[in-house]
């Protein structure tokens, strides 16, 4: 049985191997490019409930942990002549490679494996995609009256037709 160390996910210096991972040996810890990390290189540990991403942004190193239902599914990509496999996620830069190759009977059999191992559907992914709805502008808060004013009852009080029924205005006089 092979075992996945650190070193089998990423693409050593000079190396011409593509990314493939085993789903059958969980958990793994690898590396993938990451253009916003320090030295562009994130490292990823892999589980059957749990993705912990390691990464280093302006010196200040940080690990993200994610439940795997927090993904939207399984997608496989075109690069060139190859195809990829994907852990698609809303934020796309938390989605994560699983495997790149040109053989398409291997990336549909592995497309299905990963999709049952993480019980995530398998996406196809368009090119057109819907644009992400708009959030809004508008401030809640900003319309609020002030707390000191929120006390007190709001309109005229002096005025004779805001006096309920049955009440006598009071007028105190020196």
């Amino acid at each position: 049985m092979r075992r996945q160390t650190a070193t089998s996910g990423g693409n050593p210096a000079g190396s011409s191997r593509a990314l493939r991972l085993d789903p059958l040996s969980l958990p793994v810890s690898f590396s993938a490019h990451d253009t916003r990390a320090d030295g562009g290189v994130r490292r990823i540990e892999l589980h059957r409930e749990r993705v912990v991403l390691h990464r280093a942004v302006h010196g200040m190193r940080m690990a993200v942990k994610l439940r795997v239902s927090d993904f939207k599914g399984v997608a496989r990509r075109g690069i060139g002549d190859a195809q990829m496999l994907v852990l698609v996620h809303r934020d796309p830069s938390l989605t994560i490679p699983l495997c790149v190759s040109s053989d398409r009977e291997e990336i549909a059999s592995a497309w299905q494996t990963w999709s049952e191992i993480f019980a995530l559907p398998q996406l196809q992914d368009n090119e057109k995609r819907a644009p992400a709805p708009r959030r809004r502008r508008r401030n809640a808060i900003a319309e609020r009256r002030p707390k000191f004013l929120v006390r007190r009852r709001a309109g005229d009080l002096l005025n004779p037709a805001n006096l309920h029924r049955g009440e006598r205005e009071i007028i105190a006089r020196d």
